[in-house]
């Protein structure tokens, strides 16, 4: 204590904006550390287990085995390195007054186009337009690399090089004709609302994040992928039965073409009130999917084959069997989401989402007059609204907001147990257990984790977990 003491005394002597910049460095270098001692757990796991443990024996053979140990090895060696960047370029940024830099340059800008100072909304959007196209175009690489070396590497690329850059141009500009409209609202809202300016705010994100889920499926998701009704038949009457049997009130089924950009699956409902849709990738269909059509071409095709049977067009997708689900295991997949619903369980995350909302903005509110906050970061005669949202929100409550994504992770596990027995009551133990097993191999999941690393980070249960819930159920 006494060798800390003069240190300590030190540090707190310097000025309260000194402390408020240090201190957040500290924590954002802290969490990183954090992250990276799980993830190396984890990745030891990767390492060590290269044989399928005598509990898996029935679930896994040792080719699928292998291919999941090594494509989660590559994930975890590509999550180091860009989270390494990642941390060391907001760094930077901090320490050398990015921030600010950019602000003064956005405000040059306005200047030259006719805007003086008095237009801080005018100069806010174009400081957010600059600061979202740089970080876009920084993280361009990495998800290149990402894409078209480990995602291809192990057969789930789809994408040409050509839809991958289209594709990352119209995510941009979809972003910002949403993004910038909607913050210029914001910020006039917190500009006039007077003192009670937070629950303003708040009422205002509200009804953004209401509308954004209810048209997202109907006209935004559209714009990148194609959308088609579920054709008639037994899985779309099967579900119709279903829904109907728990009062979902379903008025469309989809499926989503997900197959030309990944052979990743999921399923989702989306809607308010009585207007529920169900969605479901191709990729989950093994009716329906793309892939499987490819698949069957090049078996009937006359290419060479390899000593272990395989053609050489398929050795490079890294797939020799079908994917997906068959109907009954859909309708399991389906019962467990619908038990989301029925639960109540969206409607809760949705509560809470608010309420954190609330807290935050109530928060933002006392905290936004204090000058040593903008002064930390590098505004000394200026403290613009949008400044005080990106510290306050990003910087000052990283704290809270870690310690939140925790609680959310256990809740969100106990909601998918529960979500699961649900399946369980509607008959579909069976279905559902081969199913989490059918979607574990074509996504190749890693079946072993380290306890820590699942504690944090996993918001659904490890398989085995969710196997052994349905065990004792499962039908015959």
């Amino acid at each position: 204590a006494e060798m800390w003491a003069p240190l300590l005394d030190a540090l707190w002597a310097l000025p309260l904006e000194k402390r408020i910049f240090g201190a957040v460095l500290l924590f954002s270098w802290t969490v990183y550390l954090w992250e990276t001692f799980l993830a190396q757990r984890q990745r030891r796991v990767y390492r060590n287990t290269t044989h399928v443990p005598k509990e898996l024996g029935q679930i896994m053979d040792s080719e699928t085995f292998e291919k999941s140990r090594l494509y989660q090895l590559d994930k975890s060696t590509f999550s180091f390195w860009s989270g390494l960047y990642s941390e060391t370029e907001g760094t930077v940024i901090l320490l050398f007054g990015g921030i600010p830099y950019l602000w003064n340059f956005s405000g040059v800008v306005c200047r030259r186009a006719g805007f003086g100072p008095e237009y801080e909304i005018t100069q806010s959007l174009v400081f957010l337009f600059l600061a979202t196209l740089f970080s876009a175009l920084t993280g361009l690489p990495w998800s290149l690399y990402n894409t078209f070396v480990i995602e291809e590497k192990h057969g789930f690329n789809q994408q040409t090089l050509g839809f991958f850059m289209k594709d990352a141009i119209k995510k941009f500009v979809v972003t910002q004709c949403i993004l910038l409209p909607v913050t210029s609202l914001l910020l006039y809202i917190i500009k006039i609302g007077g003192d009670y300016f937070f629950i303003y705010a708040w009422l205002f994100t509200l009804v953004v994040s209401l509308v954004l889920v209810t048209i997202y499926a109907d006209y935004i998701a559209p714009l990148f992928d194609k959308f088609i009704p579920l054709p008639e038949g037994t899985l779309k009457e099967e579900i119709e039965v279903m829904a109907k049997n728990i009062d979902f009130p379903l008025t469309k089924v989809y499926v989503v073409e997900g197959s030309k950009r990944s052979s990743h699956s999921n399923a989702y409902f989306y809607g308010f009130f009585k207007n529920k849709r169900i969605v479901l990738f191709d990729t989950l269909l093994e009716e329906y999917s793309v892939l499987n059509k490819e698949l069957t071409e090049e078996g009937s095709s006359e290419s060479p084959k390899s000593e272990e049977g395989e053609s050489p067009e398929t050795k490079a997708k890294g797939r020799n069997k079908k994917q997906g689900c068959k109907n009954e295991e859909v309708l399991a997949v389906l019962g467990h989401e619908l038990g989301h619903w029925k639960l109540g369980h969206t409607v809760k995350n949705i509560v809470i989402s608010q309420m954190n909302s609330f807290l935050c903005f109530f928060l933002f509110a006392i905290l936004i007059g204090q000058k040593e906050l903008f002064a930390a970061f590098g505004f000394y005669d200026t403290q613009p609204t949008l400044i005080g949202l990106m510290i306050i929100f990003q910087f000052i409550f990283s704290p809270y907001n870690e310690v939140l994504s925790f609680c959310l992770t256990v809740l969100s596990r106990r909601f998918e147990f529960q979500a699961d027995a649900f399946a369980k009551k509607l008959g579909k133990a069976k279905d559902l257990y081969s199913a989490l097993i059918k979607l574990n191999k074509d996504n190749l999941g890693f079946p072993v984790s380290d306890w820590l690393f699942s504690m944090w980070h996993y918001s659904h249960p490890p398989l085995l977990e969710r196997l052994q819930a349905l065990q004792d159920s499962k039908q015959d």
